[in-house]
């Protein structure tokens, strides 16, 4: 039982007789040379002193004969305290393990780096705990010193099996682990099942443990993470207790990263951790990445200080003054400077993608700063002071528009084949954009011409002289034009079609009476058409007609002038109209255009719509 790596003659849990509690740095390396052996250089060397006990939450020790470990395995929590960002969780936990209402199965599920594993073996530490006296009881606050912790820790307790779903996805594998649920536990409380990644498990995997899922044994727990919950199976699903971790928001983010650089005494600027916190979206595994990153990647001539500008260049992100400049330029219309600002930009390696990114993030912050919400991240007092002045400079439709189309121009050059070139024509429309009249004033404005609309030249009065007008003649009896159409109707009827289309467009009739028409045409029109007429004529009446070609000046207009003349009279009452005339009054290039030509489907306009 004295397989503890600081104290290998006595029992850890004996009091009086244990040494200072190792280190997290040391746990982790003891589990590690469990599996993989110790280091090359440390095999001859004497195991070093153990270090004070450390505070509840301090960095943890780092032995010189360890090689570097990255941010993410260091600084990964050791109880529930440490584990950030997680409260409900945490206090349903505590009520559960106060009650004694433990269930068997727990399920954590989230997004990358918010704690699903360590929350399991935070779990497995809580349930097995046994106190520095060995004769504590299921906790959320795991001692961390005595033996079932420890080797926890250093992941060797032989009741604590953890499992990868990704690499042991078949059916053998469940089967292992249903015939030793059978046998109680050695050590432990309770024999513990984590298994990670638990989606990847195959169809059959998931049937045969679902028994045993539903009835294990007392002292069986399973602990189950994943990133997709949606994957598993609703068997599954309603078997388990299920903790959803949430992302860790951005200032806490910060302030733990803030704390992290404090124990690994690096100076860090507070702009500089709010860019990493904001690149995490929500991990907290990748924000130590990108920490860790950072630290690395700041220049030694400057003490190694994590500084904004490094981060920005790291991470390719646009400088927050450039952008507020770029975004000044596209209010004041000025394409030339906006055109320059992005090559100055992209020179700088900065992706079109980060540019049109960052402008649709200031169109958000101005939007709050309009609305007196809480802006996200650090904001300097030069910040401040721009994004007031243009939450009072724009309105919020303005802001709404703007916002639509730097999405739409986000989206254009994720699939550009040239995302420059997309980059620079999707905020060169914001210019044109911002041309456009807004539809809520162009709304009142329609409404106060409608109201008052403008003053119409009168039409002329229609003349009494027959003469004058253009549908007869002084003495002429002129039959009406309906009786016109009907007789080519019928001609067009009896499929003489060519012959119909002729009597529309040429002839301006002068008298139609019973086998008799007189007619005039156009002087450009010449062809011999009274041949074709005559037979068309006896097809569609049965008797021959007399047909006659004047040259008479003041003939009436052929049916399809007739039918022109009715259309622009049309357009000319549309075009009178106060909306129309308000509309154009505001657009003075837009045109009518008919519905025929548009292709749009004609709208079924109903009463009750």
């Amino acid at each position: 039982m004295g397989d503890s790596p600081d104290n290998s003659d006595a029992p850890p849990w004996q009091g009086e007789e244990q040494d200072s509690a190792p280190s997290a740095a040391e746990l982790e390396a003891a589990g590690q040379n469990s599996m993989f052996g110790d280091p090359a250089a440390a095999e001859d060397t004497a195991a070093p002193a153990p270090s004070a006990p450390p505070p509840p939450v301090s960095a943890p020790s780092e032995s010189s004969s360890q090689p570097y470990r990255v941010l993410a395995r260091k600084y990964r929590p050791q109880t529930f305290s440490q584990l950030i960002g997680q409260e409900p969780m945490v206090r349903t936990l505590a009520n559960a393990i106060e009650r004694d209402r433990l269930a068997h199965a727990f399920l954590m599920t989230g997004v990358r780096g918010v704690g699903k594993t360590s929350t399991a073996r935070l779990i497995a530490k809580s349930l097995n705990c046994i106190g520095p006296d060995g004769q504590g009881g299921p906790t959320i606050d795991p001692c961390g010193q005595c033996e079932p912790c420890t080797a926890i820790a250093e992941g060797r307790h032989i009741d604590v099996i953890e499992m990868d779903a990704a690499s042991h996805t078949g059916v053998d594998d469940v089967r292992e682990i249903i015939e030793a649920v059978r046998y109680a536990a050695v050590s432990a409380r309770f024999k513990i099942y984590i298994i990670d990644e638990v989606h990847m498990l195959s169809r059959n995997a998931f049937n045969a443990l679902l028994k045993t899922l539903e009835e294990p044994p007392a002292h069986v727990k399973f602990l189950f993470a994943t990133t997709e919950v949606d994957k598993l199976p609703v068997t599954v699903l309603s078997r388990t207790q299920r903790f959803d971790l949430r992302r860790i928001p951005a200032d806490l983010l910060q302030k733990h990263f803030g704390w992290v650089c404090e124990q690994e005494q690096v100076e860090a600027e507070d702009e500089a951790l709010a860019m990493i916190a904001a690149a995490a979206e929500g991990s907290v595994r990748d924000g130590l990445s990108i920490l860790d990153q950072a630290i690395a990647h700041a220049d030694l001539d400057a003490d190694g200080k994590v500084t904004a500008t490094r981060v920005r260049d790291m991470l390719g992100l646009a400088d927050k003054g450039a952008q507020r400049r770029m975004f000044g330029t596209i209010l004041e219309g000025d394409a030339k400077a906006l055109l320059a600002a992005i090559e100055d930009q992209y020179s700088l390696g900065v992706e079109p993608l980060a540019l049109v990114r960052s402008q649709m993030e200031l169109a958000h912050r101005i939007t709050l700063a309009q609305l007196g919400g809480s802006l996200p991240g650090a904001v300097s007092e030069e910040e401040q002071a721009a994004l007031t002045a243009w939450g009072e400079q724009l309105s919020q439709g303005q802001l709404h528009r703007l916002w639509q189309l730097l999405l739409k121009a986000y989206e254009e050059v994720k699939t550009a084949p040239d995302p420059l070139v997309s980059a620079q024509m999707g905020l060169l429309r914001l210019l044109h954009a911002s041309e456009l009249p807004d539809p809520g004033k162009l709304v009142k404005t329609l409404e106060i011409l409608t109201a008052n609309p403008p003053v119409q030249s009168p039409a002329p009065p229609p003349s009494d002289d027959p003469a004058a007008t253009p549908t007869g003649e002084a003495g002429a009896e002129v039959p009406a034009p309906s009786d016109f159409a009907s007789l080519v109707d019928r001609v067009e009827q009896a499929g003489h079609g060519f012959a119909a289309s002729i009597m529309r467009l040429q002839l301006r009739v002068i008298e139609c009476e019973e086998r008799r028409l007189v007619f005039s045409r156009a002087s450009s029109y010449t062809e011999e058409i009274a041949p074709q007429l005559r037979e068309a004529l006896l097809a569609a009446t049965g008797q021959r007609w007399q047909l006659e070609e004047r040259d008479w000046v003041d003939a009436p207009p052929s049916l399809m002038e007739q039918a022109e003349a009715r259309e622009e009279e049309k357009k000319a009452r549309i075009d009178g109209h106060p909306l129309v005339a308000a509309t154009k009054t505001a657009f003075p290039d837009a045109e009518i255009i008919p519905e025929e030509e548009t292709g749009a489907p004609r709208p079924q306009w109903s009463k009750s719509a």
